[in-house]
């Protein structure tokens, strides 16, 4: 009989889903490093929430673990890499807190409207300030949401339902899913033009750090009250503060601060902030929810070899992982690349494995690929959600295997169609375990992805190569290796650059003013 542990305080459902479905259990919260590395290596499967830290040291002394389950989201406790490397699953519940979390970004846009809190604070100081308080009517207004995802919808059907005009603005949301949700689908800017209230359900990544920031708040219609459930660090706190305090922005409702916990903040003090103590998940039914999923997910791992939101590595059998590797790094690449050059929202991925490739299993080659495809954009993506990050979003994707490859002994090729266009790219391996790139958008060029590189279009006109290398040499930036193809002469040509350091800020604003460019984007890999 499997046994499992439960290491942290958790709803007692979860012990009761265990012994439900055959596996034995034990309930021992609160143990200290050394007492959980002592019992570890008893148990098939460990659950947990955020208190025990599951490092290196205690996986290497659990010698018969076969599964870790976060009764969560967030696997920051866990050792991913040293799990990884012991064959251990590690899994989470991602979706068990979802309604709750929509529900008090629903709750914060209340006490935003009618000033809930202050009014109560000021009847309970005995003031009956009732001509203070003049609120504001939901119904009619216009919801602005950021991130369209599992929380964002659902944000939307309650909004629906208060009988408001929702927009969404989500790169991965397709316009077929927009209308099923009933919402209107808009670019960012129209949003921040024409919503009375925004509420943001995105990650936190290096595209979104400051997404409302003096800029985006001086695009708002005045008035706007503003709504942040999701992550600290969405907002630059020192521009909302000047808003609030300037009157631009009516009032803004937080449960997330940049730095938490949040002892003290600039926007403290404010009489239009409503505040709370990152409480998106915290009710009940989620905890037992999250709890009960998670006895479920790990039950049906130890007793079916069922696998359900797993976090790291998907199921490649030991004779094939050796072959699979250097694939996995070409696809991974490949995405990457499309990803960080693709602008607009993802309709379709078409990728076509063609000789040597086409006689392996695809299903993690393409799953590696969303990978880096939707990893610019989205957080937490491995190639274990990739596919399904990518269908909740409406983005078709569709395979194909070739036996025979016309110029390459194996060969990728991925086309990427957005709302405005299609573009390809395609790899091979160099010497059976080298990914190279070898032709973007029908131009044939081989080039190797390093660590900082610099993508350009432009058109084929004398001079451009040299007015790109005195851009970068007069901001000190060294040319690695420098990748050149074009359609023909005059025509459109790409340049690969692999730079020593990050082309970034004044510098990539600069190559993208030079003449005859179209397109320049820095690129990591």
């Amino acid at each position: 009989m499997p046994k499992v542990l439960i290491s942290d305080k958790m709803s007692p459902r979860a012990a009761e889903v265990f012994r439900e479905r055959g596996v034995a259990v034990d309930v021992k919260p609160g143990m200290s490093p050394d007492e959980l590395k002592a019992v570890i290596g008893e148990y098939d499967g460990l659950a947990i929430r955020s208190a025990t830290k599951v490092t290196g040291d205690i996986i290497q002394s659990a010698t018969n673990l076969k599964v870790i389950g976060r009764a969560g989201i967030g696997v920051d406790n866990v050792d991913i890499g040293e799990a990884t490397a012991k064959g251990i699953l590690v899994m989470n519940t991602p979706f068990g807190n979802s309604i709750t979390t929509a529900e008090h970004a629903i709750a914060m846009m209340f006490a935003l409207a009618r000033q809930i809190p202050q009014a109560d604070r000021s009847t309970q100081a005995g003031k009956w300030e009732k001509s203070k308080f003049m609120g504001a009517e939901l119904t009619g207004k216009t919801l602005g949401i950021i991130g369209c995802g599992n929380i964002g919808t659902i944000v939307a059907d309650r909004g629906r339902g208060l009988h408001m005009k929702v927009l969404a603005f989500d790169p991965f949301l397709a316009p077929q899913r927009a209308s099923e949700l009933g919402v209107e689908k808009v670019e960012l800017e129209e949003l921040f033009r024409r919503a009375d209230f925004i509420t943001l359900h995105t990650p936190l990544t290096d595209g979104t750090r400051n997404l409302i920031d003096k800029d985006a708040i001086a695009k708002m219609k005045a008035g706007v009250r503003i709504i942040n459930c999701a992550r600290g660090g969405l907002i630059n706190e020192a521009d909302l503060k000047e808003a609030l305090d300037g009157g631009h922005v009516a009032g803004a409702a937080l449960d997330v601060f940049e730095v938490e916990p949040a002892k003290e903040n600039v926007l403290f003090g404010s009489e239009k902030l409503v505040a709370t103590p990152h409480l998106g998940a915290s009710t009940e039914e989620a905890q037992e929810n999250v709890a009960v999923q998670v006895a479920e997910q790990i039950s049906d791992f130890l007793c079916t070899g069922a696998i359900t939101n797993p976090i790291n590595m998907p199921a490649v059998s030991s004779d094939d992982a050796p072959k699979l590797r250097p694939y996995l790094a070409l696809a991974r690449q490949l995405g990457g690349f499309a990803g960080q050059i693709t602008e607009s929202p993802l309709q379709a991925v078409r990728i076509s494995y063609q000789g040597h490739a086409a006689s392996l299993s695809t299903k993690p080659l393409t799953a590696a690929l969303l990978e880096g495809l939707l990893a610019p954009l989205l957080e937490g993506v491995n190639m274990v959600n990739a596919p399904i990050l990518a269908k909740e979003r409406g983005v078709d994707v569709t395979e194909e295997t070739v036996e025979k490859s016309v110029d390459y002994q194996t060969r990728i090729k991925l086309e990427v169609t957005t709302d405005r266009r299609s573009r390809t790219v395609c790899g091979t391996l160099v010497g059976g375990d080298k990914p190279r790139i070898i032709d973007v958008e029908g131009i044939e060029m081989e080039a190797a992805l390093v660590d900082d590189m610099l993508f350009v279009r432009n058109e084929d006109k004398p001079g451009f190569i040299g007015d790109l290398g005195r851009a970068l040499g007069d901001a000190g930036i060294n040319i690695a290796t420098f990748h050149l193809g074009r359609s023909g002469p005059g025509g459109d040509a790409i340049s690969l650059i692999a730079v020593d350091q990050p082309v970034e800020g004044d510098v990539l604003k600069g190559i993208r003013e030079l003449p005859h460019v179209k397109q320049a984007r820095s690129l990591r890999f």
